[in-house]
C-alpha cells in the first residue's frame, strides 16, 4: 500500500545540529512519528508530516496567486501551504477573472504588470462580482501606483522584494479581519438594531444593552411592528388588527395593557415607545 500512503502523507528528512532542534518548529509543522539518530556529531529527525486540516475535515483557506513570474509564485505557494492554506495559481489578470467566478477564495495575491490584463484592471473586475480581499504585489513603489490600486479596492499594498514571513503575516490579519467584517455585516442585515435595543428576527430573540429580554409571542409580534413602523403614528386600530388579526374583538384597552408590559420589560429602553394622545403611539429614539 506505499502508493496510497505516499498520496496522503509527506516524508520530510530534516538535518539539524545537535541540541538546534526548536519543539516550536515541531508543533508549527505538525510533526509525527518522529525518529532520531545521531552521526558524526549531528541529528537527524525523520519525520513523516501529516496535512492535519484535511485529516480532521477543517475547511482550509484558499488563496488565488497570480503572478507571471514562476519563482513567485513557488515562492508563495510554499510558504502559504506551510501556514496551512490551499493555493491556486495564475499566471496574468484574464485567467484570475476566471477562477474567481468559478471558484470562492479567501484571499487573492495580485501582481500589476502581467499580459492580457493587468492586475488593476483585474481587482476592479473581480469587485464588481466578489467581496474577496485583496493584496497588491509589485516592484512598483510609487504613491500613484498605490494610490491606484486602493481606489481599485485592494486591502494592502506590498513592495517586491518581500518577505514571505511578513506577507504570512499580512494575510493572517487581512483574512480574519475580512471574516469579522463579514460576520458583522450578516449579524446586521439579520437583526434590527436601534439604540440600546437589538432585534435578531430569525430567533426572535429582543436584547437591551446585549442582555436577553424574555417576550411573550404577542409582546414580540407588537414590538417588531412598532419598530418597523417607526416614526409612523399608529392608532390602537391598526395595531389591533396587525398584532392580534381582524377576527380579534377585544377593546383598545388591550393595546394599551400590552404596551404597558412591554415597557416594563423594555427597561432603559422603555421611553422607545412613544405614547401619542388621543390617537396611538409611535416608536421613535
Amino acid at each position: 500500500h506505499y502508493s496510497t500512503m505516499r498520496k496522503k502523507i509527506n516524508l520530510f528528512l530534516l538535518i539539524f545540529c545537535k541540541w538546534k532542534l526548536e519543539p516550536v518548529q515541531l508543533k508549527m509543522w505538525n510533526l509525527r512519528g518522529i525518529s532520531v539518530q545521531r552521526y558524526l556529531g549531528y541529528t537527524f529527525f525523520f519525520a513523516i508530516r501529516y496535512n492535519e486540516d484535511k485529516r480532521k475535515g477543517i475547511i482550509m483557506k484558499k488563496i488565488l496567486i497570480v503572478d507571471d513570474e514562476p519563482d513567485i509564485q513557488q515562492l508563495i505557494g510554499r510558504y502559504a501551504r506551510r501556514e496551512g492554506y490551499e493555493t491556486v495559481s495564475a499566471y496574468d489578470g484574464a485567467e484570475a477573472v476566471r477562477l474567481c467566478r468559478e471558484t470562492d477564495f479567501d484571499l487573492i495575491i495580485m501582481d500589476i504588470m502581467m499580459d492580457e490584463m493587468d492586475g488593476y484592471t483585474a481587482c476592479r473586475k473581480i469587485r464588481e462580482e466578489k467581496d474577496i480581499p485583496v493584496i497588491m504585489l509589485s516592484a512598483r513603489g510609487t504613491e500613484f501606483d498605490k494610490l491606484t490600486g486602493f481606489d481599485a479596492g485592494i486591502d494592502d499594498y506590498v513592495i517586491k522584494p518581500f518577505s514571505p514571513k511578513e506577507l504570512m503575516a499580512r494575510i493572517r490579519v487581512i483574512i480574519k479581519r475580512h471574516e469579522a467584517a463579514s460576520e458583522e455585516k450578516n449579524k446586521s442585515e439579520k437583526d434590527i438594531c436601534l439604540g440600546e435595543l437589538r432585534i435578531d428576527e430569525p430567533g426572535r430573540n429582543v436584547y437591551v444593552k446585549e442582555e436577553k429580554v424574555e417576550l411573550t409571542a404577542k409582546e414580540y409580534e407588537l414590538l417588531v411592528y412598532l419598530v418597523k413602523n417607526r416614526g409612523i403614528v399608529l392608532s390602537r386600530e391598526q395595531i389591533l388588527s396587525a398584532v392580534w388579526g381582524y377576527e380579534f374583538f377585544g377593546e383598545h384597552r388591550t393595546v394599551d395593557w400590552q404596551i404597558k408590559l412591554l415597557r416594563q420589560k423594555l427597561g432603559v429602553c422603555r421611553n422607545y415607545i412613544v405614547t401619542i394622545r388621543g390617537v396611538g403611539y409611535k416608536f421613535e429614539i
